[in-house]
């Protein structure tokens, strides 16, 4: 087992991170990340066994870090399918629900570049930029809440976000629906993803429909997966290495779990300002949300994983290198100073965190017909 003395200031400080959390977050809820019906009547994967183990990193691990899941989780409020999935990846690849018909959902959340768009902002509506990093779609469904300030509760409510932002996609409400009910086959595969409605084609089941897709873009058997579930031969030694330093110089206080993060919200710079460039003084994450002072520069804890894949770093996708982004962490987090070697080492954990992609098909679409609604010029 973990050290005594590490384990206990471990959990004293995670303590102390929690009632952070538990300030900052609406009503004082912490959320879980799992639970729930199955996503679907399909044969689920049989879970791998997590094996018994005496290896001493392993079981330090465990206390504090969990496996991704073979399957999807399911979503509070979306009984998912196969149909409503097969709709929501149609949803997400199309390009028409945006004013302009040139952005879609995977635009800034691209199947092949870790879930994301390796941008430090992304272009939406007429090229115009965002304020904050596309954070990877990938795993999405493990976050205690969505977007970098929380401002979602969940995928269902994220997914209806960029549809309306007049900087994204930009498309007014009611569009929405008026688009998606001017494409002819889009209404026989609302009705199978939602049986028994009257009105299926709606903003919201499109949003239910999307979210359902996007919980199934899981990247599960990790090296580090395997290394958790007790194959002690799964990460290299510098991995190893740098599995004990993120958990002995305090990382996994806000990297836990089984996202490495997404959990809560913290501060970015506890012991120290990172600085302009890192931290835009304009955005007050958490804060300007909520209104109060005392959570400003709060964000959502990122993910972890497939972070090799997700450059550039940090809300303000202001750093291109995942060494310099692991630096600069541990001095404003942990107000630490890691070696070169210790960057290293963590890096090379850190690339342990990789799994299976979603292997994806890019989905035919409803054809646009006359009566169909011409994009915005």
């Amino acid at each position: 087992m973990a050290n005594l003395n590490t384990k206990n200031l471990l959990r004293a400080v995670s303590l102390s991170a929690m009632m952070a959390v538990v300030a900052c977050s609406p009503g004082g809820k912490t959320a879980s990340p799992d639970g729930g019906a199955r996503p679907s009547e399909e044969a689920q994967t049989p879970a791998p066994t997590m094996a018994e183990t005496s290896d001493e990193l392993i079981l330090q691990a465990r206390d504090f870090m969990e496996p991704i899941p073979m399957d999807a989780p399911a979503i509070e409020g979306v009984t998912s399918t196969p149909e409503l999935v097969k709709l929501g990846q149609a949803l997400f690849f199309d390009p028409r629900l945006s004013a302009t018909h040139s952005i879609s959902c995977a635009s800034c959340h691209y199947p092949g570049l870790g879930g994301a768009d390796n941008s430090p902002f992304s272009a939406g509506f007429h090229g115009e930029r965002g304020g904050r990093n596309a954070p990877t779609v990938y795993n999405a469904v493990f976050n205690f809440v969505q977007f970098w300030d929380g401002r979602a509760k969940d995928l269902v409510e994220q997914a209806g976000g960029p549809l309306v932002n007049p900087v994204e996609m930009a498309s007014p409400q009611a569009h929405v629906t008026e688009q998606i009910l001017a494409l002819p086959g889009y209404s026989p595969m609302f009705a199978k993803a939602f049986p028994g409605e009257t009105d299926p084609v709606s903003l919201e089941n499109a949003q239910k429909a999307i979210a359902g897709f996007e919980a199934t873009l899981i990247t599960p058997n990790a090296p580090f997966d395997q290394f958790l579930r007790g194959d002690t031969n799964a990460l290299t030694a510098d991995q190893k290495a740098g599995l004990t330093l993120f958990i002995d110089t305090g990382c996994l206080t806000c990297h836990s779990g089984v996202n490495l993060g997404g959990t809560m919200y913290q501060k970015f710079g506890v012991f120290s300002d990172p600085g302009p460039v890192y931290l835009p003084p304009e955005d007050k994450g958490r804060g300007g949300v909520t209104g109060n002072a005392a959570e400003d520069y709060f964000f959502k804890v990122p993910t972890l994983r497939n972070i090799v894949e997700t450059a550039p770093y940090f809300h303000s996708g202001s750093e291109p290198d995942l060494k310099r982004a692991v630096a600069v962490m541990a001095e404003v987090q942990l107000g630490q100073t890691l070696t070169p070697e210790e960057v290293d080492q963590i890096t090379a954990f850190l690339g342990s965190l990789t799994g299976d992609q979603p292997e994806l098909v890019i989905p035919q679409l409803p054809i646009s017909d006359a009566k169909s609604p011409p994009p915005e010029k």
